[in-house]
């Protein structure tokens, strides 16, 4: 393998209340592009008082429509595309703390395959919250889960990607190490739904009020 150069591109929406902003944080998933996760992430109660920052994956191609949309990576050279993706998101942070005025709070958040993102994120920059929809804790943050602190863990029950089994053993191994970990089943499948929406919502409060 070679190391090559990229651009990647992610978006902000700044709040309209006085700086500095707490920032949140996500990640798309699979076939996705950060303007669809922008709109997931502004539906969340209480993200108009955030500073909203979506990123979208490095790695782009198009649909059978002839839509473009990203991925953020697969098996092939994994570890090399795991430090790829959190030296980009570290960049991309320091980005936007360079260009507006944030705070403490910063909150991440992933669907499906943005979800092993949003862990690894969490984990590099040291979030105050992870809030993951639909997809497991990746084995490279399992083997050190104390560098998250507070994770909300969504799945729908017709989900088959994330399984009910999946879900019940990230739960376990995060508060065995000391996770403040939370849950949120509903009805539903591999999706956003409005309890869901609700659960993240009342994340935000609580670290807003702080």
């Amino acid at each position: 393998v070679v190391e090559a150069r990229t651009h990647g591109r992610y978006l902000v929406r700044p709040p309209d209340g006085p700086e500095p902003w707490p920032v949140l944080a996500g990640f798309h998933g699979y076939a996705e592009t950060a303007e669809v996760h922008m709109d997931a992430l502004a539906r969340i109660p209480g993200a108009d008082s955030w500073l909203l920052v979506s990123v979208q994956a490095l790695h782009r191609f198009y649909t059978r429509e002839q839509r473009i949309v990203g991925s953020w990576m697969t098996r092939q050279d994994r570890e090399l595309a795991i430090a790829d993706n959190v030296d980009y998101v570290s960049r991309v942070l320091a980005s936007v703390r360079s260009e507006f005025a944030t705070r403490a709070p910063l909150v991440v958040a992933g669907f499906s395959q943005g979800g092993a993102m949003a862990y690894r994120g969490a984990a590099t920059l040291g979030a105050a919250a992870t809030i993951v929809l639909g997809a497991d804790v990746p084995p490279d943050v399992t083997a050190s889960p104390h560098r998250l602190t507070r994770v909300l863990i969504g799945r729908g029950t017709l989900d088959e990607w994330y399984t009910a089994q999946k879900h019940a053993e990230d739960l376990a191994a995060l508060a065995s190490s000391g996770v403040r970990v939370e849950s949120c089943v509903f009805d539903g499948g591999h999706d956003w739904s409005e309890p869901f929406y609700a659960a993240a919502g009342r994340v935000l409060a609580e670290l807003a009020s702080r």
